[in-house]
């Protein structure tokens, strides 16, 4: 039967996205999986774990003879009937366990048996796992430009608009600030890596360097790969200056626009607005050690005018009268003394017009 051994193969597999149906348990896949994963599970947690426990006492034949007795029946037709959906829609795809072992070797068997011939990953999802991590240590040794700037220079969009450009919060689920969750939980720390590879080596043969926003050692719960940050500490940076009046209209559009659409949309009216003010409170009481009890009290206060206002209003411009004042105080401050550490390595600095030209022509 056909595998997917060598090295080439692999990265061809993970470049083009080729489907992949892991087999392994849901705990498994939610430790760590592939962008182009789906997971169809030959046993769930429970029966998983009752197989290990089994193999621990009594060894590996009454371990397998125990995970055909609990996959049987109406559940291994069940099972068997989404593998075949699966294949029939994802001809191209592979059958991936956690080592290439006895696990997608049963489901392989298991569709011969009805007559599809279906390939698995050989070493199953560590062997993906291991490529994805020699293929970042490998790209981020190109060239890298950083873009800088104080919060809502539209950073994140003008790498979004570059064909070099990686997009880490992207892949993170999150803007990087007290305020930057989103409505997507944010990836494990092995998916959010293997994402991160997944898009470099897609886009590694038609770019020579790559143009990455300019981050910390993490971005929320997703720390970035020490390759990469090694890479990142001695890049160069692009800074972006726009006007402050034009940062703050980019803030509002999406923190507190675009942001209430989405909670509204998700939960519902009632729901979306208390989770939309949780949400709010949640990152100004993060920072509040670093603002000071009482001033981060007194703009908790303009928050809670600004919350009632908008609903009464749909006007998000209320907004800015804790807004400008975070920004002022707090952010551009902050981030200003960590730029002036930095100013060796600092190449260009421009609007996010006169950026985006100089990258461009670069």
């Amino acid at each position: 039967m056909e595998l997917a051994s060598t090295a080439q193969n692999i990265r061809n597999i993970l470049a083009s996205e080729t489907p992949i149906i892991d087999v392994r348990a849901p705990i498994e896949f939610n430790q760590g999986s592939m962008p182009a994963a789906i997971n169809l599970p030959l046993m769930n947690d429970e029966e998983r774990a009752a197989v290990g426990t089994c193999y621990k006492q009594h060894g590996s034949q009454k371990a397998v003879e125990l995970g055909h007795q609990l996959v049987n029946g109406d559940i291994r037709a069940n099972r068997l009937a989404a593998w075949k959906a699966a294949c029939e829609r994802f001809p191209n795809g592979y059958i991936c366990c956690a080592r290439g072992g006895m696990r997608s070797h049963i489901v392989q068997k298991w569709l011969k048996d009805i007559g599809i011939d279906f390939p698995l990953i050989e070493g199953g999802y560590k062997t993906l796992r291991q490529a994805a991590i020699e293929i970042t240590n490998e790209l981020v040794q190109r060239p890298i430009v950083l873009i800088g700037g104080c919060t809502g220079n539209g950073k994140t969009t003008l790498v979004r608009a570059l064909s070099e450009g990686i997009d880490l919060e992207g892949f993170a689920h999150h803007r990087g600030s007290s305020f930057g969750r989103t409505l997507q939980e944010q990836f494990p720390q092995a998916t959010f890596e293997n994402h991160l590879a997944v898009e470099m080596l897609k886009k590694s043969q038609q770019n020579t360097r790559w143009v990455l926003e300019d981050e910390g050692r993490a971005i929320g719960a997703n720390g970035l790969p020490e390759s990469l940050r090694v890479q990142m500490a001695n890049a160069s940076l692009v800074i972006v200056e726009d006007p402050f009046e034009r940062r703050i209209e980019r803030l509002k559009e999406e923190y507190f626009d675009r942001m209430t659409h989405d909670f509204l949309a998700a939960y519902g009216e009632a729901k979306g607005w208390e989770a939309y003010s949780e949400y709010l409170h949640h990152g100004l009481f993060a920072i509040r050690r670093r603002l000071g009890s009482q001033r981060a009290t007194e703009l908790t206060q303009l928050l809670d005018n600004a919350l009632i206002e908008q609903r009464a209003s749909g006007n998000t411009e209320v907004h800015f009268a804790w807004l400008i004042p975070l920004l002022n105080e707090y952010y551009d401050p902050m981030y200003r003394y960590q730029l002036s550490k930095k100013e060796d390595k600092i190449i260009y600095r421009g609007t996010y017009e006169e950026v985006m030209q100089w990258l461009e022509n670069k």
